[in-house]
């Protein structure tokens, strides 16, 4: 299951940001996924309780923002959020498109003790 590695990982990572703030728990975390970002929120949700066992984050709330999927067209310069995620402009089918917004999957913050 890729999403119990990457749970690890973050509590990993909290548990390093722990040590250098001298705090001893963490109560909640505030993470965001992308739609582009090859995480499921389900199975992570599924699996941070187990990865989180024993550690100082046992028992932290989980947040999780899920952002859409954002495109800005080189050709009809719009931006547009699109749930469909083939790299096609939605308002003029463009394929000269970046991806603005979508990909993340970071720790936005969290509420230690």
């Amino acid at each position: 299951m890729h999403e119990f590695s990457l749970a690890i990982d973050l509590v990993d990572q909290l548990t390093e940001a722990l040590a250098r703030e001298n705090a001893t728990k963490v109560v909640s975390i505030n993470v965001v996924i992308g739609a582009m970002s090859g995480v499921e929120r389900v199975p992570f949700e599924f699996a941070f309780p187990q990865a989180a066992e024993g550690t100082a984050l046992q028992g932290a709330v989980l947040n999780i923002q899920e952002v859409p999927l954002i495109l800005k067209c080189s050709d009809c310069n719009q931006q547009t959020e699109t749930d469909d995620l083939i790299m096609i402009c939605p308002l003029c089918n463009s394929v000269s498109v970046e991806i603005v917004q979508g990909k993340e999957f970071l720790i936005k913050s969290m509420e230690v003790q």
